[in-house]
């Protein structure tokens, strides 16, 4: 049975230079407990939603273009598995469309049958398709 990603894909009206800035700004979308940096490879940084932390690593940045966020450690509380996240990695595409520009993020490792599948899916719809996209085309997204 083929494993199939989590997959969310937005296009918005701006350059891709700032759709990159954009995901960037992770405070700005998807946690306001947020320490770090997320533009380069090496960059580190820690997402904590209460008890919930997770950590990255930058293991690849193109710079307009893509950006891999390696998860190198977690602590997921309301999970069976803690650590399920762990080694999992976020790929995020930029692409021009149109005169406008898509972003494709796709969970590599959360995949249908895991734990969380359901609940992150759910949570990734609406950081993704509603807070990162309100970013890029209000200014303004809503961080948890």
């Amino acid at each position: 049975m083929e494993q199939k990603n989590y997959h969310s894909s937005i296009t918005a009206n701006i350059s891709p230079k700032e759709a990159f800035a954009k995901i960037a700004q992770v405070n700005e979308w998807w946690a306001k407990s947020f320490k770090g940096k997320a533009t380069s490879v090496g960059d580190t940084f820690t997402v904590q939603f209460g008890d919930t932390t997770v950590d990255f690593e930058i293991t690849e940045a193109i710079p307009d273009k893509k950006i891999v966020w390696k998860v190198t450690d977690c602590y997921l509380s309301w999970l069976k598995d803690k650590t399920e996240w762990k080694n999992t990695s976020i790929v995020w595409e930029i692409s021009s469309e149109n005169n406008a520009t898509k972003v494709d993020m796709t969970h590599v490792g959360l995949a249908p049958g895991i734990e969380c599948y359901e609940a992150c899916e759910k949570g990734w719809n609406g950081h993704i398709n509603g807070s990162l996209y309100n970013l890029m085309t209000d200014g303004k997204g809503q961080p948890q």
